[in-house]
């Protein structure tokens, strides 16, 4: 969309108590409480009219434990455990990092199928496929950032398409962690 169609929908959406702008450094647009329930209501309604709850479900559950991998992957990006303590990758091994990026590679493969199951039925999720393989050839390329450092890193991107498939399934980060234990 463009840049000026979407900043007249979120200037529609403040005005309704929707959203919320934060100008500071790592400020942006956010959902007020309001336009939580809003936004989690209208995913309850797209998921019905889709047909797709049992998908959705589906997808989560195989979304859990590739999540633990990703987790561990993007862990051992950052640290290393060198003479038995763990000191921070500064990325000189490259052995090792390339090791880690091919990790990675064999869980964005599980990661893309999920997205692809997804977005049949759900467009939206798309997006997160296309963007996870932007992030992972970014990184392949040597830009070492999208593994975890960037807003656009793999991480980053994970972290948003696990959130979303939270909100769509209904589960609060709370439940989840209540339902790991």
């Amino acid at each position: 969309m463009d840049v000026e169609v979407v900043e007249d929908q979120l200037v529609r959406l403040r005005e309704r108590g929707l959203v919320t702008l934060d100008d500071g450094v790592f400020g942006g647009w956010s959902l007020t409480l309001s336009g939580r329930d809003w936004a989690e209501a209208a995913v309850r309604g797209e998921v019905r009219e889709a047909d797709a709850s049992e998908l959705v479900n589906t997808a989560y559950q195989e979304f859990l434990p590739l999540n633990g991998v990703v987790m561990a992957i993007c862990h051992d990006w950052q640290m290393r455990n060198l003479g038995g303590r763990p000191v921070v990758n500064d990325h000189e091994d490259h052995r090792y990092d390339d090791a880690v990026l091919a990790r990675l590679s064999s869980a964005d493969q599980a990661a893309q199928a999920i997205c692809e199951r997804l977005a049949h039925r759900l467009a939206r999720f798309a997006v997160y496929g296309r963007r996870l393989t932007y992030a992972a050839r970014k990184a392949h390329d040597g830009d070492l950032q999208f593994v975890t450092d960037d807003l656009e890193s793999y991480h980053s991107v994970w972290f948003q398409l696990h959130e979303d498939l939270l909100v769509t399934c209904g589960i609060s980060r709370d439940e989840e962690r209540a339902r790991e234990t």
